[in-house]
């Protein structure tokens, strides 16, 4: 038996799943995403469903969602950061997550980005993902916009 994490039809411990967004591959059946695409895919899944959006599984997801009327603040910044971390935690064995940082865009009120440090376990690989998450802003302005700022987790 091969030690390759990948080896096998499954792609090992890693995996082989569908494509999200859901679309159909070149031979015509269910795209399907290998390796390390299939687990960037997972944690933008988990990071894009809000818990009760899946009546099968309504504790899935992440709950960044309740952040969108929030003022953009660090103390906005560090729940965001809780939340992601404690889902993906939850929700993708097959990482350990090393930080998460939250910044907001000084230019694009309501925009921040989610940057997502982790190691892939069975391979030890060090990556990271940017998930973009949109909100929208107090009609008053926001603090983010006058002095950015950034939690991290």
């Amino acid at each position: 038996m091969s030690g390759d994490v990948y080896a096998g039809r499954g792609g090992g411990f890693i995996g082989r799943g569908w494509g999200f967004p859901l679309r159909t591959g070149p031979t015509g059946g269910i795209a399907l995403v290998e390796r390390d695409k299939e687990i960037e895919e997972a944690i933008g899944l988990i990071l894009g469903t809000a818990p009760g959006e899946r009546p099968m599984r309504p504790e899935f997801g992440c709950g960044i969602h309740e952040y969108v009327f929030a003022p953009g603040d660090g103390a906005t910044a560090g729940r965001i950061a809780q939340e992601v971390r404690t889902s993906l935690e939850r929700w993708e064995p097959r990482i350990e997550v090393t930080d998460v940082v939250v910044a907001f865009d000084a230019v694009e009120e309501g925009t921040l980005y989610i940057d997502v440090h982790y190691t892939v376990r069975a391979t030890n690989d060090l990556r990271n993902l940017v998930f973009p998450f949109y909100t929208i802003p107090s009609s008053e302005g926001s603090a983010a916009q006058s002095a950015p700022e950034a939690g991290r987790l």
